[in-house]
């Protein structure tokens, strides 16, 4: 990956999905949007699934003990509370704006487990994968409170959180990874409010719309509520 090659121009959308409707983990309602028949992968993204309910039935069986080899799990929290644990003994606590950044390597056991019996829990995990010579890697985390997020805010309104990489208006998230320098922005806009942003030309990349309606690329592709586009 070459950051320091941006594309010029926006890129269009090539791809929309709307995902499908699954459940995981103990029996956790949410919706696979990467990583199924319909879009099999974003390359270098697996998967990814947006969980989002204020039914406990929907997630307190969470997600118990299971293995992670060769690629990354980044959860991010929008509502609700998720316990972490795993067998290299590390454990914490993931609260609304938070980030969990797991490199599993060459293995590990973990499991998430809702730290709530009622309320709404609501948000994402993203697996990306890893290049083949650092599938065995030693097991890493990274993890950051909602403070430890930068906010950025926006001409017009709105505001982006920058997980990871940096915008063109110059903050950058405290996640890192060498590997696939990542970009993963959650982005607040008002109504009739706009957002750009350069993206290197050797990155892959889709946009998720988590709520209202949005337009994107130079066809104004318009994206409604849970909608993937995927970007040329």
């Amino acid at each position: 990956m070459n950051p320091s090659s941006p594309r010029t121009g926006a890129r269009p959308v090539v791809r929309t999905v709307q995902g499908l409707v699954t459940s995981d983990g103990g029996g956790v309602t949410l919706t696979r949007l990467i990583g199924t028949a319909h879009l099999d992968l974003v390359d270098p993204f697996l998967m990814l699934d947006a969980f989002g309910s204020d039914a406990p039935d929907d997630y307190l069986a969470g997600f118990p003990s299971h293995p992670h080899r060769g690629f990354e799990a980044v959860t991010y929290l929008l509502a609700g509370r998720m316990r972490h644990k795993d067998s290299a003994g590390h454990e914490g606590v993931i609260e609304p704006g938070g980030v969990q950044w797991m490199t599993a390597g060459r293995g590990i056991v973990h499991s998430e487990m809702p730290e709530q019996e009622n309320g709404l829990l609501m948000g994402f995990q993203l697996w990306i994968d890893l290049p083949a010579a650092h599938k065995m890697d030693p097991p890493a985390y990274q993890e950051f409170s909602a403070a430890r997020i930068p906010v950025e805010p926006l001409d017009g309104g709105g505001r982006v959180a920058v997980i990871a990489g940096t915008t063109d208006g110059g903050t950058t998230g405290p996640a890192a990874n060498a590997h696939t320098q990542p970009l993963y922005l959650d982005v607040q806009l008002p109504p009739d409010g706009a957002f750009a942003q350069a993206v290197p030309d050797t990155h892959g990349g889709f946009v998720y719309v988590i709520s209202g309606t949005a337009e994107c690329g130079p066809e104004r592709v318009v994206l409604d509520t849970g909608t993937l586009a995927v970007l040329g």
